[in-house]
This record gives structure tokens, C-alpha cells and sequence, in this order.
């Protein structure tokens, strides 16, 4: 759906709330739809309901709560959701038959997947002044820009059209990938962190989420290549999900309690491990067990209590760290992974490998939505795009790569081979993303 298409869709909501009474204002001729400023989320944002309710007698917060059930039901909308004063954030369904033709297009363009020519023919000028930030923006202006056809030229002087917030200190003591990261991943109105967070393996990390994902999606393929088989992409949601298919084993437990005054995490909880941080498999033993501390050798040593723990310990299984599957013994053992959002759970706990189609739409929209990403990066000078795209984007994947693999006995089938086609293109679009910035996508973390 292009924005011009998606601005008729709002009209045609506006007219069927007025048309049910629900809102007594006259149709506009037109509305306008953008991308989501600082504080949105989805693809695009409108201010329609802002614009409406003056007229309208009621609160722009109640004009979008009016508009919203009447957006969501329309073709092509996934999701909509009302921040701040009232605006109306709106996430793209893509559409089921071009599920199979997205993930073609990103296996057949590879990390220019995403190029275009908004820019071809176009020089632009960038005058910089001699601070780390700045220098480390306008070089990744640079790729991004060329990715949409025009070229960038970089001089030292007045008057500065390129200056954000500068860095606090110096990054270079973060090293070369995490400290671009620091500079490039907030908005340039905003001061970046130079603290060691960016080097911690945890999910609390954003560039380790990405490079993680990444690096699992290159373990998929390797295991699924020594299960006997390799990537087919799928013509629509159903290749993807395919049969249910329940993994034998004990009934599972409640997922580990967070500590306490953590937030709630949209992703799973990953952690690192020697080799491959891409999901172990896991078999999980006792009720006393300290959690496991991964060692050289990619096995995991309990590491002694004082006290008897819940939390299990994790011995990955194999020489790659990536087979999702999971085998948990113990009478009331925890679960020894988070369950992705939308799998299929038997009625007696047992884990299913199979993805919904509700918990893939999310990880399709953000891939249709590279080529614009890119392209608003580089009409916008705003390298921060990409990165923080480049998070939803892993974020939205992490669950999904759970189920790529068979588990248990189950057999490689068309859905597998839909599902890692699928992931290795969420393989590429991090890569290629990742190379636009100037940050190395490694294949083992």
C-alpha cells in the first residue's frame, strides 16, 4: 500500500464514522500520512484526528479512539495504535501472495536489496566540523546515500550543515563496531551514551540483538544443511506455518520470573555463549542447579550457589549452538527458553514448532519496509533510520528462528524450507544494514 493509497483508506474511515453518527464533521478533502516522528511506531502516522476535533466537539484522543476500529478493518492495515495528543500510528499488512515474492526479491538483490535512485544524479554536500560524532555520520551518509544513486562530498568548514549533538568522550575504547553504533544509533538531536553497555552480550543490548540475529540465521542455514536440506521460499503465509507439530517431553513450567523491577522484554532473552550465540539447544536437569556459565569449550559448568536455585542449568547439545530444539527433564523443571510470541502450545504444555501467522505478519512488515527505510535515510540525513529499523527488525525475527528447524523427530518438510528461506532473508536485510553503517555482521559471535 503506497501512502497515497493509505491517505484514501483514512478518508474512507473518516466518511464511515460520520455515515454511523459517530462523528459529525465534514469529510476532508485530504490527509496526510508520514512517517512516525520521535514517540510513533508503524509504518506511517496521521494527524487526522488532531485535525478533526475542533470540529468535531470531542477530544482528539477520542477522535482517534473513534477512527481507530474503523482503520483496523480496513485492507492492508495490520495495526493501529493512538500515541501522544492523538496521532494515529498505522502498521502495513502485507498482503499473503506477496509473501513468497518478498522473500525472492531479498534472496535475488542480496544486500542491495532496499538500493534505489531517489537520489540518482545528485551530489550531496556535507560541511562537517572536526568532532567524532560528525565525522562518524557523514561516512555513513555516505554508503547510504550511494545505495539511492547520489554521492556525497564531505568538507571541513562554515557554514556546518551537519552537526549533531557531539559524544560526551571519546568511543574509540568501545572498539570500531560498537562505538559507530553509540554515535549512529540516536537521533542526532539526541547525546549519544559512551558507556560499556554497548559491549555487553545481553538483550538489553540492541546492537548485540541484531548482530545475534544475524549470526543465528547463518547457524540455521549451516544446520540445515547438515539435517539434508535447504532454503525454498513459500508463496504465501501457509508455506510458513505448515502443520502443527508437538515436541515429546514433560509438560513444561512458567518461564523463569524476571528480577525484580525489569520490564517485560517483546523479545526473548539471549545470552552468550562461546562459538555461536544462536540458541542452543538445551537439555535442562534438577531443581537446584545454578544457571550455566558457558565456557571455552561451548559446554556450560554449573557455577555453585549458596542456596538451592529454581533456575535450572543449560547444557547446550551439538557442535553448533543453534538447534532450537529443547529437551527438559526434572519434575517441575523451568522452561529452558522463552516461548516465541504466537507458536502453538499443546493442550499439555508441550512446546509446538510451528509459527502463526500473527507472529510472523510483524517480521514480513518490517521487511517490505527496508527499501523505504533507506530511502527516508538518505533524503533525511538520518542514519539512525537504519539502526533503529535494523533493532525491529531483529526483534520481530528472534521468535520466529526458534521454529525453523525440525524438532524432535519430526522430518524437514516445504514449511522448513519456507521458513529458513524466510530467514535467511532476514539474514541479508540485517547484513545489508549493518554494512551501511559501517558495522561488521559477524557469522559467530
Amino acid at each position: 500500500m503506497t501512502p497515497v493509497e493509505l491517505s484514501r483508506t483514512v478518508l474512507r474511515a473518516v466518511r464511515r464514522a460520520v455515515d454511523g453518527g459517530e462523528l459529525s464533521v465534514t469529510v476532508p478533502e485530504r490527509v496526510v500520512v508520514t512517517v512516525p516522528g520521535p514517540g510513533g511506531c508503524g509504518d506511517y502516522a496521521t494527524n487526522v484526528a488532531l485535525q478533526l476535533a475542533r470540529p468535531a466537539g470531542k477530544p482528539a484522543l477520542r477522535v482517534a479512539e473513534i477512527l481507530r476500529p474503523h482503520l483496523t478493518d480496513a485492507q492492508g492495515v495490520g495495526d493501529v495504535v493512538v500515541t501522544g495528543p492523538g496521532f494515529l500510528n498505522i502498521s502495513l499488512e502485507p498482503g499473503a501472495a506477496s509473501v513468497g515474492a518478498l522473500v525472492r526479491e531479498i534472496r535475488d538483490r542480496g544486500a542491495a536489496y532496499g538500493h534505489g535512485d531517489a537520489l540518482a544524479g545528485q551530489i550531496v554536500a556535507l560541511r562537517v566540523p572536526y568532532e567524532a560524532r560528525a565525522e562518524v555520520v557523514a561516512d555513513a551518509l555516505v554508503r547510504i546515500v550511494a545505495a539511492q544513486g547520489g554521492r556525497v562530498e564531505i568538507e571541513h568548514g562554515a557554514p556546518v550543515n551537519l552537526r549533531p549533538v557531539p559524544a560526551p568522550e571519546d568511543p574509540a575504547p568501545l572498539g570500531p563496531d560498537a562505538a559507530r553504533w553509540a554515535l549512529l544509533y540516536p537521533a542526532p538531536h539526541d547525546r549519544p551514551r559512551i558507556t560499556a553497555d554497548h559491549l555487553v552480550q545481553r538483550e538489553g543490548n540492541p546492537l548485540f540483538r541484531v548482530r545475534y540475529a544475524y549470526a543465528r540465521t547463518r547457524a540455521l542455514t549451516r544446520n540445515a544443511a547438515r539435517l539434508g536440506f535447504t532454503a525454498e521460499p513459500g508463496d504465501d503465509l501457509d508455506d510458513l506455518t505448515g502443520p502443527a507439530v508437538a515436541v515429546t517431553g514433560p509438560a513444561s513450567a512458567p518461564a523463569c520470573p524476571k528480577p525484580t523491577g525489569t520490564a517485560p522484554s517483546a523479545h526473548p532473552a539471549v545470552t552468550s555463549a562461546s562459538d555461536d550465540l544462536t540458541g542452543p539447544a538445551a537439555a535442562t536437569t534438577g531443581l537446584t542447579s545454578a544457571p550455566a556459565r558457558p565456557s571455552g569449550t561451548g559446554t556450560a559448568t554449573p557455577a555453585p550457589l549458596p542456596a538451592p536455585s529454581a533456575h535450572p542449568a543449560v547444557t547446550p547439545a551439538g557442535d553448533d549452538l543453534t538447534d532450537p530444539a529443547v529437551a527438559v527433564t526434572g519434575a517441575a523443571a523451568a522452561s529452558a527458553r522463552p516461548k516465541p510470541a504466537g507458536t502453538v502450545t499443546a493442550a499439555d504444555g508441550i512446546l509446538a514448532a510451528r509459527p502463526s501467522a500473527a507472529a510472523v505478519r510483524p517480521l514480513l512488515a518490517a521487511l517490505a519496509d527496508h527499501p523505504r527505510i533507506l530511502r527516508a535515510a538518505a533524503v533525511d540525513r538520518g542514519p539512525d533510520r537504519i539502526a533503529r529499523h535494523l533493532v525491529a527488525v531483529a526483534d520481530a525475527a528472534l521468535p520466529f528462528l526458534l521454529t525453523v528447524l525440525p524438532h524432535g523427530e519430526e522430518k524437514p518438510s516445504a514449511a522448513h524450507r519456507a521458513r529458513l528461506a524466510l530467514a535467511e532473508a532476514v539474514g541479508t536485510v540485517l547484513a545489508g544494514g549493518l554494512s551501511l553503517l559501517g558495522i561488521d555482521a559477524p557469522d559467530h559471535l
